[in-house]
């Protein structure tokens, strides 16, 4: 068992890392990306006027998660979790939108992390999840709000996997990755990264983990997708391929089920290695951060703060 702060940090703070390093070059094409950087692309965090490196609304949101699931626990009784998860996002909302929150439900927005003043930043937030949450309807698998399988739903629920067993975890994944993305691609993958984190703290390795998420998925409708792409880095992972080349195969990370396997693909060929997993996992055409987020959640969740580079 791994239910230890330090494996619990070290999934938080790794995914911040991971899309941290990604962000200045998300968009980006690799060939653009070796022109800025050199050969090997990106490798080291860049930092504003600051000293600091910037995080996108890929780690606002998993604090929001994190913040969500702390309040859902310390509730009396039983509560739907996904709707205090929902609320949670609608206190994110408030910060990208400047809303003045005075006036309306206290129990909505009153919120430590709303005390900081940087989180009150615009860091590329998705236009599926800005949609989702200005809308008065909470969407679910049953009811979806949308179509969409973008990455939103699945790159802001890791802290899921650190709180609850893998079943539990994947169930509560899907949910409230559903709550803005109503494509099953979009909320399976959810599902499967919060089976996989969980795995881990159990004390899986990462490929049991994944073997796990897997089965769970194939119990869903509509998995066929997501499941395939993740088999597919699976076994990328296992080729003798050059990184960029292999990832190429599996896709941009423009959908959930691609910035899963991407992230998937790099954990797996360096799983003793953090550093060199998160530069594998943003050097490529596509979402850099959100695969270099999900990438440092998974590697964090399985090696430790101890084990990420000062």
């Amino acid at each position: 068992m791994k239910r230890d702060e330090k494996y619990f940090k070290g999934c938080i703070l790794g995914g911040a890392i991971g899309d941290a390093l990604g962000r200045p070059i998300e968009l980006k094409k690799l060939k653009e990306i070796k022109a800025t950087y050199g050969s090997k692309g990106i490798n080291n965090l860049t930092l504003n006027d600051k000293g600091i490196a910037e995080i996108t609304d890929d780690t606002q949101m998993t604090l929001f998660t994190a913040e969500g699931i702390l309040r859902a626990n310390c509730k009396n009784g039983r509560c739907y979790i996904p709707a205090v998860v929902y609320n949670a996002y609608l206190r994110w909302y408030s910060t990208q939108r400047n809303i003045d929150t005075r006036g309306y439900d206290e129990c909505t927005y009153n919120s430590y992390l709303l005390k900081y003043d940087e989180l009150y930043e615009d860091r590329g937030a998705g236009n599926t999840c800005l949609t989702s949450l200005s809308k008065e309807e909470i969407g679910s698998i049953k009811n979806p709000i949308n179509n969409s399988k973008g990455c939103g739903g699945v790159m802001r629920v890791a802290p899921i996997g650190l709180v609850y067993n893998k079943k539990e975890a994947f169930r509560l994944g899907c949910d409230c990755a559903a709550l803005t993305h109503g494509h099953p691609s979009g909320y399976i993958s959810g599902g499967m990264l919060s089976c996989i984190i969980s795995c881990i703290i159990e004390g899986m390795e990462i490929d049991e983990a994944i073997n796990c998420a897997i089965t769970f998925s194939k119990d869903m409708d509509g998995y066929c997708e997501c499941v395939e792409t993740i088999e597919k880095a699976v076994k990328l992972s296992k080729d003798d391929l050059v990184d960029t080349d292999a990832i190429r195969m599996i896709g941009e990370g423009w959908t959930s089920d691609e910035v899963l396997a991407i992230a998937i693909y790099s954990s797996l060929k360096y799983k003793d290695d953090f550093k060199k997993a998160l530069i594998c996992s943003v050097n490529h055409d596509g979402d850099s951060d959100s695969t270099g987020a999900i990438c440092g959640n998974i590697l964090g969740a399985y090696l430790g703060i101890d084990n990420i580079p000062k």
